[in-house]
């Protein structure tokens, strides 16, 4: 955990001519992701390509151990080690003299991108995101999945909001086509053009940090 913003600094190094992206959840800033947006704002002017982009996942919420927690262990959120202070990103960015924009809204999302792709220098978007939003993987296990269900039997404070976005998550899934068609933005294009692989540097040690360079 922690080491997007870290993996992501070493990519720029190693292809200081080339735009780098990482991924971070907020409990991965607030552990060491912001001190390293202090580092970006040090050496950034050396770059060729001044574009690192760190796309901040805002929910204010250990998201990935909560989640853990209720799939492995059959546990309701305990919010008192969970839940995170809300910081505003962006802000803290932007006293760096860095590029940043928040979003909260899915029609904010591609403009915002836009932006950040063609800035002159470092930038952090930081994007609200909803903690409900179950993630469930494609090799969910029975088990895991009856352990969520009890977890939020028990009284998860997140239980009917994890209700509806599971709902809706699985209805979206029903019409991918169509919710790609009406995308109205760049994004659309690149998942119905992509062809080829593109250097990249990812993240494995928790949903909480992630690095790509493109």
């Amino acid at each position: 955990m922690g080491c997007a913003v870290p993996y992501a600094i070493g990519a720029k190094f190693g292809h200081p001519d080339r735009p780098v992206i990482a991924f971070a959840g907020d409990g991965a800033m607030q552990m060491n992701g912001l001190t390293e947006l202090i580092t970006i704002q040090r050496y950034w002017q050396e770059w060729a390509d001044p574009r690192l982009i760190v796309a901040v996942l805002h929910n204010n919420d250990l998201n990935h151990v909560t989640w853990e927690l209720r799939a492995m262990g059959a546990a309701p959120a305990f919010r008192e080690s969970q839940s995170l202070p809300d910081v505003d990103y962006a802000a803290f960015a932007s006293s760096l003299g860095l590029e940043s924009l928040t979003v909260t809204t899915p029609d904010g999302v591609g403009p915002a991108w836009d932006k950040a792709l063609t800035a002159d220098r470092p930038t952090v978007l930081d994007v609200h995101t909803n903690p409900d939003i179950p993630p469930i993987p494609p090799h969910t296990t029975l088990e895991q999945a009856l352990n969520t269900a009890k977890a939020l039997a028990k009284g998860d404070s997140s239980t009917w909001g994890i209700i509806k976005e599971g709902v809706r998550t699985k209805a979206q899934e029903l019409l991918p086509a169509r919710n790609l068609k009406h995308m109205n933005n760049p994004l659309r294009s690149s998942l119905l053009q992509v062809r080829h692989p593109v250097l990249a540097v990812k993240r494995h040690c928790s949903s909480d940090a992630g690095a790509h360079t493109s």
